[in-house]
């Protein structure tokens, strides 16, 4: 039985014979091997286009930035997972990824979204850059919403990793119509929220893959991938140093039981 609506019985990404394998029209073996980089690979994959170098080095500089961010729920969920089953690496790694969501790490996403808002709502509207950018930050907070991209729990009063982003999206000549709607959020939220918010990784990361003709519906893609290498680094770490159930032993060291009245 047939659930939903199926698409053309076809896929363009590779197939496969006895002697060959062909992805996204090339051969694997004799055209990609040993040329492109993963990088550029997983653009191609991602696309069916391979990468300028321009995208290429910043897909590369993205993925550096997210990859890895101390012990944070992500990381601690694969430990604890790995700690519990250590036969079970790719489910420790799965755990890890599950977290990838609109809180921690997923952001991104939320943030291509906004983003894509504000220009569309310049189009429609006739509104100006700030104009769009003041209407939907304004919205937002009247909904008793937050503006993605922006605060941080640590990294105050600005996050040293979209500083670094947008200094080199500057000085490579890749900021464009995104980067300066982000940077136009950032005065808007300061003055609908009263107080500077910092603009996080999240926002400038989607604000140079839009700038880089990168799709809005995969935007998710770069944390997922970048978070699966450092993941296998603190699974690495577990197998040599585990701090699974130490991280497990706190957790429960740190809450308190009192009896509730039931749901």
């Amino acid at each position: 039985m047939l659930i939903g609506k199926a698409g053309p019985a076809t896929t363009s990404i590779s197939t496969a014979d006895a002697a060959s394998v062909t992805v996204r029209g090339k051969d694997l073996c004799l055209d990609l091997m040993g040329r492109l980089s993963f990088t550029a690979y997983f653009y191609l994959l991602l696309t069916g286009r391979e990468p300028t170098e321009t995208q290429c080095y910043f897909l590369d500089l993205l993925l550096v930035a997210i990859a890895e961010h101390g012990l944070v729920p992500t990381n601690q969920a694969a430990r604890m997972t790995y700690a519990a089953d250590p036969s079970s690496l790719q489910g420790a790694v799965a755990a890890g990824i599950l977290g990838c969501g609109t809180i921690v790490l997923g952001t991104s996403e939320l943030c291509g979204s906004f983003l894509a808002d504000v220009r569309n709502r310049m189009s429609e509207q006739g509104l100006d850059q700030a104009e769009a950018v003041k209407l939907i930050v304004t919205q937002i907070r009247a909904a008793g919403g937050k503006v993605p991209g922006f605060g941080h729990p640590l990294h105050k009063p600005t996050d040293p990793r979209a500083e670094r982003i947008f200094e080199l999206a500057d000085a490579r000549g890749v900021s464009g119509i995104y980067v300066g709607l982000a940077r136009e959020a950032t005065k808007s939220v300061e003055a609908v929220w009263g107080k500077p918010l910092p603009m996080n990784v999240s926002m400038a990361i989607a604000a140079v893959l839009l700038d880089l003709d990168f799709p809005l519906a995969m935007i998710k893609a770069i944390p997922i991938l970048a978070r699966t290498g450092g993941l296998l680094a603190h699974l690495a770490e577990e197998q040599e140093h585990p701090i699974g159930f130490l991280l497990a032993a706190h957790a429960e060291e740190a809450i308190s039981y009192h009896p509730g009245t039931g749901p």
